[in-house]
């Protein structure tokens, strides 16, 4: 394990922010106050779950659209005289924080990180914190995901999940310190470029230091005297020259095969005194596509991705512990896949870090709005430009999956207005991120995209041979998709351009074996067998087209009344995995050098 957090046993306090980190920290999960905007008197609950969950210990449906949540703290006596930063992984929608009735900050958006400097509103004793948040329960425009504004346990939506969802915790520095440092690797140069930004109190000139080291092994070594906030830094990994580009190197490569990871400590320096250190990681992975096809560190690359909602039955969007992340990674890669999906959702940088740890691709998310405004659009086009500044370092981010099956354009096809955001956030990911793909809408009515992703649940089943027939047969050439999906698969004025096609939703289907009858998936089977025999189907059919070079299976895990998922709601498996996986291999896909022993 690289990292992993120390002297805290507590639920959900692991280390919250793990690629990059600082040895001093406090913790603020746990016990808090909490009041429903309609009652008077505060309750317990657990943070970081959402109140609607088992596990906040209060598991109600909320009466109001402001709740509010206070504790107390203490600051230890070796932090004085330095800075105090509060963070929040996500608090879902707005809040305003208050450092003993004095207000430090305000943030908007469900799903993105912040920090306020609080520490000129600190008294010097018992620390008053108090969050005050406003979640809409009903507004169609807020960027909410899954979460239904109506009621849950119907169709496709689930349970809300409001307030503080992500962990919380204090965390000294010095004036001088740095706000944040991405890795952009070079394979073909073997090279990586970084970047930094240091606090506005910085005082020039100081030095920044690297030491870059791979499995315990020195790699790089030095410092930068540096005069300005902002900076960049080239480090040749690579040191040989005449072997750059020869499969020596590929042993060092990040894959889902071989998840080979580069550990940093950068260190800034005045005079020969540490103001600050952070100890971080990166990963030499490249991505991109070519001739119809995707290719991970230049070999083309076939994923077999799940479905990944991130909900769990006792903490919703909150997963009950850093542990469950790790399992639902080992899982899928036992199921013989090799990555996910994230589905509405920016995941906890716990699951990302463990991704990048075990080697599971990810094709990150966040939550869509459903009533389209330019307020939500401009709300919605913010969260995603925090989110790939808070997670580019992680290497198993492929790529940046903006929309959903048209969720929030619902005239994406034919108006212009919903056609340029839908583009607009095409270009904004790769302007803020030229190293990943970028899928603006994924499913179908698509504009500008690195893949051409689709979704069809048209697999028919064992007592309809006609619909089995007519999927596997639609899964043969571009013409033939259009028959499976709901609609178009290009907006209007748009066409395919030679993009890899991937089908990126499939599947769905149900394991009912005496469960409630009222949950669903789409399409039902009785029995162990006659569910691998319809999974069977639908992965054999996608295997059998060589217009697809990947797809991503519905889903991991049932979550409510869906009941489609191959695991359970405890996230347990349904069948033999070993089955599943034997499924998934049947043909021959990945191809992946990465290590010097596979030449």
């Amino acid at each position: 394990v690289l990292f992993r957090s120390k002297g805290f046993n507590s639920m959900r306090n692991e280390y919250p922010r793990p690629d990059f980190i600082r040895e001093k920290w406090m913790p603020l999960n746990g016990t808090w106050n909490f009041q429903d905007g309609t009652d008077k008197t505060p309750v317990k609950i657990q943070v970081p779950f959402p109140p609607q969950s088992r596990l906040s210990g209060f598991q109600k449906e909320l009466t109001s659209d402001r709740i509010t949540y206070q504790r107390n703290f203490f600051i230890p006596a070796e932090w004085i005289g330095q800075r105090i930063l509060l963070h929040f992984g996500a608090v879902d929608y707005k809040c305003s924080v208050f450092i003993n009735d004095h207000c430090v900050g305000f943030h908007e958006g469900g799903q993105s990180s912040f920090t306020f400097d609080i520490t000129d509103f600190l008294s010097g004793g018992e620390e008053t914190l108090t969050v005050a948040v406003t979640d809409y329960l009903h507004d169609e425009t807020v960027p909410r995901g899954k979460q239904f504004w109506k009621s849950s346990g119907e169709f496709i939506w689930y349970t809300q999940s409001s307030g503080i969802w992500q962990s919380v915790w204090l965390e000294p520095v010095n004036e001088a310190h740095l706000e944040w440092i991405h890795f952009t690797p070079d394979i073909d140069q073997g090279t990586v470029e970084i970047t930094y930004l240091l606090s506005d109190c910085t005082v020039f000139p100081c030095e920044l230091e690297w030491d870059i080291r791979f499995k315990n092994n020195p790699v790089s070594h030095g410092s930068l005297t540096v005069s300005e906030k902002r900076g960049k830094i080239i480090v040749d990994i690579f040191k040989n020259k005449a072997l750059r580009g020869s499969f020596h190197f590929t042993g060092w490569y990040w894959s889902p095969e071989h998840p080979n990871l580069f550990t940093v400590s950068a260190l800034l320096k005045s005079r020969n005194i540490l103001l600050d250190q952070v100890e971080t990681y990166f990963g030499m992975r490249k991505v991109h596509v070519h001739d119809g096809r995707v290719y991970l560190n230049n070999q083309p690359y076939y994923q077999k991705l799940l479905l990944d909602q991130g909900y769990w039955k006792d903490g919703l969007v909150t997963a009950p512990s850093e542990e469950n992340y790790i399992q639902d990674i080992q899982k899928a890669k036992e199921m013989g896949f090799n990555g996910c999906r994230k589905h509405e959702k920016a995941e906890d940088p716990l699951f990302l870090y463990w991704a990048d740890k075990l080697g599971f691709l990810v094709w990150e998310s966040t939550a869509s709005f459903w009533s389209f405004s330019p307020q939500s659009a401009g709300v919605f086009s913010q969260e995603w430009t925090r989110t790939i500044q808070r997670d580019y370092n992680h290497p198993c981010i492929i790529l940046w999956n903006m929309m959903n099956e048209s969720w929030g354009v619902p005239r994406l096809y034919d108006n212009t207005q919903q056609q340029h955001f839908a583009r607009s956030l095409y270009h904004l990911a790769h302007g803020l991120d030229p190293s990943r793909l970028v899928i603006a809408n994924d499913g179908w009515e698509m504009t500008e995209n690195d893949i051409c992703a689709f979704h069809s649940y048209k697999h028919g089943s064992p007592d309809n041979p006609d619909a089995q027939a007519a999927f596997s047969l639609g899964l043969q050439s571009l013409s033939g998709l259009e028959s499976l999906v709901e609609r178009p698969l290009f907006a209007d004025s748009f066409v395919y351009e030679g993009q890899p096609v991937m089908l990126t939703e499939a599947g769905g289907i149900s394991l009912k074996t005496g469960k409630d009858k009222k949950s669903w998936g789409y399409s039902d089977t009785d029995s162990e067998e006659s569910f691998l025999a319809a999974y069977s189907h639908v992965i054999r059919s996608i295997y059998a087209s060589d217009l697809l070079c990947g797809f991503c299976y519905t889903q991991l895990s049932d979550i409510q009344q869906e009941q489609n998922g191959l695991l359970d709601e405890d996230h347990q498996f349904k069948t033999d995995p070993k089955k599943i996986k034997a499924i998934n291999d049947s043909r021959e896909t990945t191809t992946s050098f990465s290590t010097i022993e596979d030449y």
